[in-house]
């Protein structure tokens, strides 16, 4: 048996203000002939897993490429093309293969391609025929298309969020891919499309207890596995949208009535699931009356996980403008801010102007006599799923009673691991400001007195309705009260 593995992602926010270009990839992760090392990019992970489990069964694995960029703006045509290639030509040299399972995130968006994955997958049908099997595991942000559904054999889709699970769904879809392989298994794809864009909070109910439901099933009749592609909201493309997948062992009347069942419940507690967040004024004063600490503030408008560039400096400026300390920002992207740190060396103190770089959507510059505390070269902090992330360059610079972390490699704050490194104890401040939207959850929630969930101005709208749409297939909600008003499908991809 041999089996032929790849990795191709990032998750595209078609509005945002920086191109996803070769450096993008690179300063993330980029992999070539399997050589993950020893902490293996949560993107990389599956093809490490995949790779021994198939060799414990004697079967011989063509690892490709493994690549994965911070979500940005569009993927630089060229970029996309020569990265799908070097997979296409990988594939054609290793033919022929028994069957492929691909690592993707499901919501790559490219100058000229409103779906790589559907782009990359129809293309390795075409190469190795109608018969062999491709499984592939998404992250829950995803577009999901028809002609995606048509050309692979299995789904796997992470179920939390934050994405706490990407492994045991790697896991999951092994599980079904290897009997597939072997011929005792005949998955089949059933989709609902629950007419709604949205971003919904799996730590919390009733979101929690749909997640819940959804594991359960699994393993019932024909049910091999229960996935809810929750969408992309800011990736203008016409399959954007959240949709229930269901696989089963060769019942489709089973899978389609399960996730019409599914997606009609989830339908039904739209409102309950959507999060609640505050402006950076409010967060701030409700940040102050807990009194003491850590009280964390999300600025999700800013996540360099959902494409932000994060050098945003508005909840910052106003905390400096109410003369808050104990205090600390985790962080601010900026490579120059940081060159000159890294130059300058610790312990030096000089005016810095920081941030604000991006254009409007991330504020004016601030303009700050700051002493360096501590540099890292190079420097990587704690990711999800026991994965890590490049920070690259960085410092820690105090100014006017705040704490902030600054670094050359765009990057989101998913641990308090991102203050720890420099020496800072998360503990110890009263305020916290992570740029991240949902995934430093898991980490800050044991440390944290409370949570904010902040929508300042930025690159991430936040009201779903007025969101810029141009593609979208309509209706869907919230942008249209009641999209179930009409009767025919509603025409995504």
């Amino acid at each position: 048996m041999k089996i032929f593995t790849a990795c191709l992602g990032t998750e595209t926010h078609t509005g945002a203000p920086l191109p996803t270009d070769l450096s993008s990839f690179e300063t993330s992760h980029l992999v070539r002939n399997g050589e993950h090392g020893d902490v293996p990019h949560m993107f990389g992970a599956p093809l490490v897993m995949w790779r021994e489990y198939a060799r414990a069964k004697g079967w011989e694995v063509v690892e490709s490429l493994s690549a994965f960029a911070t979500p940005s703006g569009l993927t630089v045509r060229t970029v996309y093309e020569d990265l799908r290639d070097e997979i296409l030509d990988d594939l054609r040299a290793a033919m022929p293969v028994d069957g492929v399972m691909l690592s993707l995130h499901g919501a790559m968006v490219a100058d000229g391609y409103d779906d790589c994955e559907e782009d990359l997958t129809h293309r390795i049908r075409e190469i190795i025929g109608p018969d062999a099997p491709i499984g592939v595991e998404f992250d829950l942000h995803c577009h999901i298309t028809r002609q995606f559904i048509e050309d692979i054999s299995a789904l796997v889709i992470y179920k939390e969020y934050p994405h706490t699970d990407s492994r045991e769904r790697a896991d999951d879809l092994w599980k079904i891919m290897e009997t597939t392989f072997e011929g005792t298994l005949k998955p089949v794809i059933s989709i609902f499309d629950c007419r709604m864009i949205g971003c919904f909070h799996t730590t919390r109910e009733p979101m929690r207890s749909f997640v819940d439901l959804m594991t359960s099933l699994e393993g019932q009749g024909d049910v091999l596995s229960v996935s809810l592609g929750h969408g992309f909201p800011w990736g203008d493309v016409p399959a954007e949208g959240t949709r229930v997948v269901v696989v089963t062992n060769n019942n489709k009347a089973e899978g389609d009535a399960l996730a019409e069942k599914l997606g009609r419940e989830l339908w039904d507690i739209r409102d309950e699931i959507t999060p609640n967040c505050v402006d950076p004024e409010t967060a701030i004063t409700d940040a102050l009356a807990v009194g003491d600490g850590p009280v964390v503030i999300a600025d999700m408008a800013d996540n360099p996980g959902g494409g932000g560039p994060g050098d945003s400096t508005f909840i910052v400026r106003r905390m400096l403008e109410r003369g808050i300390g104990m205090a600390a920002v985790g962080g601010i992207w900026d490579p120059v801010a940081t060159g000159i740190c890294v130059g300058a060396g610790e312990g030096a103190k000089f005016s810095l102007r920081l941030g604000g770089k991006s254009g409007p959507v991330s504020g004016e510059p601030l303009d700050l006599n700051v002493e360096v505390i501590k540099i890292l070269r190079d420097a990587s902090v704690e990711g999800l799923s026991g994965s890590s992330r490049k920070m690259g360059d960085a410092a820690w610079i105090h100014a006017e009673g705040i704490d902030i972390i600054v670094h050359a490699a765009r990057t989101q704050n998913v641990s308090p691991n991102f203050f720890e490194i420099f020496g800072i104890d998360p503990v110890k401040q009263r305020i916290l400001i992570v740029k991240s939207m949902q995934h430093f959850y898991a980490a800050y929630e044991p440390i944290a007195k409370k949570i904010i969930y902040c929508a300042a101005e930025g690159t991430i709208m936040w009201d779903m309705a007025e969101l810029p749409h141009e593609k979208i297939a309509r209706p869907v909600w919230p942008k249209d009260a009641d999209p179930w008003s009409i009767n025919e499908e509603r025409p995504w991809s």
